[in-house]
């Protein structure tokens, strides 16, 4: 598969939610490990993702990159669906 070039984070994770028109709810899970208590941390946090398509589907595993805010809290478009 060909890269694409981007400027921004580019981030993994699983669609959770489709029901809105064009617009996608994706889980990030970022596991850390935490050098103090030699533990291993796992942060989960939530995107709004702009799906000009909609293509996804909840359980397609979806890489994101960040972008100019299209609303209050969407900041993120979808770049490409990694696994469906």
């Amino acid at each position: 598969m060909k890269s694409k070039t981007v400027a921004g984070r580019v981030l993994e994770g699983t669609v959770i939610s489709n029901k809105m028109q064009k617009t996608l709810v994706v889980l990030v899970v970022t596991k850390l490990f935490h050098e103090m208590y030699n533990r291993l941390i796992i942060k989960r946090k939530k995107y709004k993702v702009h799906d000009q398509e909609g293509k996804a589907k909840p359980g397609d595993r979806v890489r994101i990159v960040e972008c100019r805010p299209y609303s209050k809290e969407k900041k993120f478009k979808l770049l490409e669906i990694v696994k469906c």
